[in-house]
């Protein structure tokens, strides 16, 4: 008959608990003397802990809710901003304005490009110079797009 020694897994539990709760504690003092601010998160990430598990340890909330209690100081409001002077604005708007000539300018260019290179491939087309096809020559399959199908 085989011995009960399960006593050996439950004092090693107990260690562990032990040793993660004095690591908890560790962290709780450690973050309070530093005046870091103090997050259930921090506490968690510097003791190797999980936040659901620091929440679950009864002796450990009370003084977790203390310490992030003190550290949610409202942390002070952020500059005021200024608004832009009219003569900035004014200049920025110069600037957007340019830009969209500019932006204007090569589009035009670049549908000039486009309409002639369509016509050039047209006449191509239509002057019957061979073109490489190079999709149809690969791929047996697909018909060639010089050759017309065959009237039933």
């Amino acid at each position: 008959m085989r011995h009960d020694n399960s006593h050996h897994l439950l004092a090693a539990a107990q260690r562990r608990r032990a040793d993660t709760l004095e690591r908890a504690r560790k962290a709780l003092q450690e973050l309070d003397q530093t005046g870091q601010r103090r997050t259930v998160m921090q506490i968690a990430a510097h003791a190797g802990v999980s936040r659901s598990w620091l929440y679950a340890q009864p002796e450990l909330r009370d003084q977790l809710r203390r310490l992030t209690a003190i550290s949610e100081t409202p942390e002070p409001a952020p500059a005021r901003i200024e608004r832009g002077s009219d003569a900035s604005l004014r200049q920025r708007l110069t600037l957007a304005h340019e830009r969209i000539r500019e932006l204007d300018d090569e589009n035009h260019q670049l549908r000039n490009q486009i309409a002639l290179l369509h016509g050039q491939l047209r006449a191509n087309r239509i002057a019957a110079t061979q073109v490489t096809d190079t999709v149809h020559d690969t791929n047996p399959q697909l018909t060639p797009l010089n050759s017309q199908p065959s009237p039933r």
